[in-house]
């Protein structure tokens, strides 16, 4: 994934995730607003088939990409969940 980073202050920052849909970030903006810090998380696509942009506002002095930074570990914890639950089943 390739990220481009349009906007980025210490409460701030927007990024277009290139060749992501609404699954993967649907999921992140739904993570990342889990954390009492963020103030807002959302993203927009301005055409069905352009790349998504994020955007993140913080409040308390938490960096927003620290935050996404955490979300996307979250994420990859439950994947990780979910796959050890499969393999176990499977046995």
């Amino acid at each position: 994934m390739n990220i481009k980073i349009l906007e980025h202050t210490d409460r701030k920052v927007r990024m277009l995730l290139e060749g992501e849909g609404h699954t993967f970030i649907n999921a992140l903006v739904t993570e990342i607003l889990q954390d009492p810090a963020v103030d807002v998380a959302k993203y927009r696509l301005e055409f069905e088939f352009s790349d998504p942009e994020l955007l993140v506002t913080t409040k308390g002095g938490k960096e927003p990409l620290k935050v996404i930074d955490e979300a996307c570990t979250h994420i990859g914890k439950y994947c990780d969940t979910i796959m050890k639950n499969i393999v176990k089943d499977l046995k």
